[in-house]
């Protein structure tokens, strides 16, 4: 297969068949479908089904046309120079992430926890306007002044800040709970009322966080004994409870529909020790050339060149058929570099793919994929960030196989995962009444052999989510 070199040299410009595929290329599973339909939608030349004639006797039939129709006798350089794909722009190529699509999300199952309270219209369309306002991890962070101007501008809705809060504490009964606080200290304390226990340790946990929330956060324990008058056992109680709670209560309803419902790329089965890769059907659609459009291209060849109007016609027929050659290419390019990528980095990791041993993961960086295939870095990325593989041990983001190098002592090269579960577990088994250090931490992995420095702990204990040594004290 041709190199798809993508990221050409400085001031190199970008061909739009490279636009298109680049594009294409980034695109998740889910989304495909989709876009395929916007170009049925704009480009009247493709059409859905199997290629009648086939893909050689259509390239016959196109280039029986060109030697007969010279299109210069119609099209002067500017008439056709720079084709462009429907949505391509000026030609600039995004460098944007693509996320990865779920089939069900937190805003849809909230709109319909939404459908069940009891609201006239408009109070429905100022409910939705505040589940809209909900960020990714749960939280509501845009005034509600500033809310209130959207309903005004966008929905003619004129409220108060009044009814604004009395329509968003119902939606902060919804599920999950913690849902669509304006704060932390907000979030807990939704968490906590909505547990409906008259417990002591649930009033008292309740008391911490309306009462000495900023003492909570920095574990100035004996302040807020002091505060409320409460004894160890007390405190440690309503500590405990607090621990449990969730602190980003968009991320799990959103984690569970991903584990659900995300649509992979690819399916790898294993049989009997041999690795066969698929690509989901999704990602092969029937796609063909209009027959009636070539028969109407190649019909021109017996009319008068000089007319104004079938140069019109000839322009626009012809943007149209090449349109729809380089969606159909970009398409079975895209397959054909998911295959590729996919392959090599089942190769790579061939190990894990057949146990699913995390340990057994190997130090893998973008390129050492672009050279096994031969292409470059920047086509691999966009595979690597945007798609994900269905296999026996559950569906994996491609990113998860990716990973940076460590040295050890012997010289060989372990994956940076392999140093944070070294790292977790010395965390997880250190004296809470004396939490480890970065700097013990950083002396335990190099008794481990390997050769990793402080501010590397620093990063890896902060991706693992762990707080520092002074906040992992307990009583």
């Amino acid at each position: 297969m041709q190199n798809l070199s993508l990221i050409q040299s400085l001031g190199q410009k970008l061909s739009p068949q490279q636009i298109q595929f680049i594009k294409l290329l980034q695109v998740p599973t889910a989304e495909l479908e989709a876009r395929i339909k916007e170009e049925l939608e704009v480009n009247p030349a493709l059409e859905e089904g199997k290629e009648e004639p086939t893909e050689e006797q259509a390239e016959e039939s196109t280039e029986e046309v060109s030697e007969e129709l010279d299109i210069d006798d119609y099209l002067n350089e500017d008439d056709y120079a720079g084709y462009k794909m429907q949505g391509d722009g000026n030609g600039q190529e995004e460098e944007r992430e693509m996320p990865i699509s779920s089939g069900s999300s937190l805003q849809e199952q909230l709109i319909v926890q939404l459908g069940f309270e009891k609201l006239d219209e408009r109070q429905t369309q100022i409910g939705l306007q505040l589940l809209g306002s909900i960020e990714a991890d749960g939280y509501i962070r845009r005034d509600l002044e500033a809310i209130m101007n959207d309903l005004a501008f966008s929905q003619n809705i004129e409220t108060t800040e009044e009814e604004l809060e009395e329509i968003l504490y119902k939606i902060q009964t919804f599920d999950p709970p913690g849902i669509a606080a304006r704060n932390l200290k907000e979030c807990l304390l939704i968490q906590l009322e909505k547990r409906d226990d008259h417990a002591e340790e649930n009033q008292l946990a309740h008391k911490i966080i309306s009462s000495c929330f900023d003492e909570f956060t920095k574990k100035h324990y004996e302040k807020i004994q002091k505060k409320l008058g409460i004894d160890d056992e007390q405190l440690k109680e309503a500590v405990q409870l607090i621990t449990k709670l969730n602190p980003k209560p968009g991320g799990v309803t959103d984690g569970l529909v991903k584990t659900q419902y995300l649509m992979p790329d690819f399916i790898l089965t294993n049989t009997d020790g041999k690795l066969d890769l698929t690509l989901n059907a999704r990602n092969a659609p029937e796609l063909r050339i209009s027959r009636s459009y070539a028969d109407m291209f190649q019909s021109y060849h017996k009319s008068d060149k000089k007319d104004k109007k079938l140069k019109e016609t000839v322009s626009f027929v012809k943007q149209k058929l090449d349109s729809a050659k380089w969606f159909i290419d970009a398409i079975r390019q895209r397959q054909n570099t998911l295959l590729n990528t996919m392959n090599a980095i089942i190769k790579y990791q061939y190990d894990f793919f057949q146990e699913g041993d995390e340990s057994k993961l190997k130090p893998m960086i973008l390129k050492d994929i672009a050279e096994l295939i031969s292409m470059d870095i920047s086509t691999v990325s966009r595979v690597a960030n945007s798609k994900s593989i269905q296999t026996e041990f559950g569906i994996y983001p491609l990113k998860y196989f990716f990973s940076e190098g460590i040295a050890t002592d012997s010289g060989e090269d372990v994956s940076s995962r392999e140093v944070k579960q070294k790292l977790k577990k010395h965390i997880e088994e250190e004296d809470k009444s004396k939490p480890l250090s970065d700097d013990k931490l950083e002396k335990l992995l190099k008794a481990d052999g390997y050769n990793i420095a402080r501010r590397t702990v620093a990063k890896y204990r902060e991706q693992l989510n762990l707080p520092v040594a002074r906040l992992r004290k307990e009583l």
